[in-house]
């Protein structure tokens, strides 16, 4: 039971973290500019926050409406945070230094902690990562509630799937730096930079609307 729990717990975890938005972008973009450990933490930051919504869906919480009742002020403030994140990868591309040789960054602890608060909170916000939640663990979370330790092996394997695959990416995007030159990372600051600001602002305004 525990194991099976455990497996569909990590398939869902690694098919709601797979597609690529705001979050997996700039997982690749702390990665080439800040190294290993800001990428690894900013997918650490998504992959805890994936497991709170599994807990709380696993433990029935979420049929008490709460999380779609506040997921509009949510999705505006998360709208707001990419805003901000995207001027800050800017802000990075203008700055006088911004080349940089970025192949040969090390994270600090304080980018470390900074690159997994971010992240945590931004995936809270996504209206999209309810949702996601609430319609493909809502079913196996019933089936868990019955065992007294059910749900917590369903956390654990949404964690583990969805780490599963931000390591993976992190990797990608670590081979990638060792091909790219300091001037390709520092305009893939620019391009970042814009399409957080378009994400940011088209999740704001979709939320008000």
């Amino acid at each position: 039971m525990e194991i099976d729990v455990l497996l569909r717990g990590i398939g869902i975890g690694f098919a709601i973290a797979a597609p690529v938005g705001p979050i997996g972008l700039l997982c690749i973009r702390r990665t080439l500019a800040d190294g290993r450990g800001a990428g690894i933490a900013t997918g650490m930051g998504a992959a805890t926050a994936d497991a709170v919504y599994g807990l709380l869906v696993a433990v029935g919480f979420a049929a008490t409406g709460v999380l779609l009742r506040y997921a509009t002020p949510m999705a505006f403030c998360g709208g707001l945070l990419i805003i901000w994140l995207g001027i800050g990868t800017l802000r990075s591309f203008f700055a006088a230094g911004s080349a940089r040789d970025s192949q040969f960054a090390v994270s600090s602890h304080k980018t470390i902690l900074r690159s997994w608060a971010t992240t945590f909170v931004l995936t809270l916000s996504n209206p999209m990562t309810i949702l996601a939640f609430v319609g493909l663990v809502a079913g196996l979370g019933a089936t868990t509630q019955g065992a007294q330790t059910g749900p917590y092996w369903l956390v654990l394997g949404v964690f583990l799937g969805s780490a599963l695959w931000w390591l993976i990416l992190v990797q990608l995007a670590l081979t990638a730096r060792t091909r790219l030159t300091p001037d390709v990372t520092r305009w893939f600051d620019l391009f970042s930079g814009c399409l957080l600001l378009g994400w940011g602002a088209w999740i704001a305004v979709t939320a008000v609307v």
